[in-house]
C-alpha cells in the first residue's frame, strides 16, 4: 500500500536496497577462496623484510606494512561485493610489490659486482628474491587472467583465458566423468605455472595464448635467470 501511494515500484525498490543500504551480494556460484593469494602478498612482503636494508626500498618493515595496509580495504570490498575496487586495490599492492622487487634485484646485481655483500647474505638475498618473484608472477596471473578471480566465478566453466590448463583441452564428457565440468583455475594453479617459468625458465604443460602472458613470463624468466646466473657465476668466483 505504502509502495503504491509513493510511486514506486518492488522492481524499483530492490536496486535501492541492495546499493544505499548495503545489503550483501550473493557470491557467484563458482566463487573460489581468496585466502591462498592473501598469504601470497602477505609472503611477498615477509620477503622483502629478509632482505634488509639496503637491498630493501626503505626500512626492511615498509613493503610489507604498505602490503597489509592495502589488503584490509581489499578484502573488505570483495566481502562487501565492490569488486571494482577490490580489483584496482588488487593492482596496486601488485605494482608495489613488482616495483620493491625489481629494486631489490637492481640493488642485488650492483652490489654483487663490487663484492659489497659477504656470502651468506648474497645467498639469503638471492633466494629470497627468487621466491618472492614466483609469488609475484603467480599473483599477476592470478589477477589478470579471464578478467580475474570475480569474473572467472560468475562462468559455469572456465572455456577460455591466456593459459591453456589441461582441463579445458577436454571433452564435456571427459570433464563430467573426472567430475571437474565446472572446473576453474585458483590461486595454486597459477601457483604451479609461476613455478614453472622460474625452473624450467618456460611453460610446461600450460601454453601460453595471451601476448600479454608471454610478455609477463619472458620477464619473469630473465629474472629467475638473472637470480640464478648470478649467483652460480659468484660461486665460481668469476665476479
Amino acid at each position: 500500500m505504502f509502495v503504491r501511494r509513493a510511486g514506486f515500484t518492488p522492481h524499483q525498490l530492490r536496486p535501492f536496497n541492495i546499493k544505499c543500504l548495503g545489503v550483501q551480494q550473493a557470491s557467484p556460484p563458482n566463487a573460489e577462496p581468496r585466502w591462498p593469494a592473501t598469504v601470497a602478498l602477505v609472503a611477498i612482503g615477509a620477503l622483502q623484510a629478509v632482505l634488509r636494508e639496503p637491498l630493501s626500498p626503505g626500512p626492511y618493515w615498509l613493503v610489507l606494512a604498505v602490503i597489509v595496509f592495502l589488503l584490509v580495504p581489499t578484502i573488505v570490498a570483495h566481502r562487501t561485493g565492490r569488486h571494482l575496487l577490490d580489483r584496482c586495490l588488487g593492482y596496486v599492492i601488485l605494482a608495489v610489490a613488482t616495483a620493491a622487487m625489481c629494486f631489490s634485484l637492481g640493488m642485488m646485481v650492483w652490489r654483487m659486482a663490487l663484492h659489497l655483500d659477504k656470502p651468506d647474505v648474497l645467498l639469503r638475498s638471492a633466494a629470497a628474491l627468487w621466491v618472492t618473484n614466483i609469488l609475484v608472477f603467480a599473483s599477476w596471473y592470478w589477477r589478470l587472467d579471464a578478467g580475474g578471480p570475480h569474473r572467472r566465478a560468475l562462468k559455469a566453466a572456465h572455456t577460455y583465458g591466456a593459459f591453456l590448463f589441461p582441463q579445458m583441452t577436454l571433452s564435456p564428457k571427459a570433464m563430467q566423468a573426472a567430475g571437474c565440468e565446472n572446473w576453474s583455475p585458483g590461486f595454486v594453479d597459477y601457483l604451479f605455472l609461476a613455478f614453472n617459468t622460474s625452473t624450467a625458465f618456460s611453460p610446461t604443460d600450460v601454453p601460453v595464448l595471451s601476448r600479454w602472458a608471454k610478455a609477463m613470463m619472458m620477464v619473469q624468466s630473465i629474472i629467475s635467470l638473472l637470480t640464478v646466473a648470478l649467483l652460480a657465476a659468484r660461486a665460481v668466483n668469476i665476479l
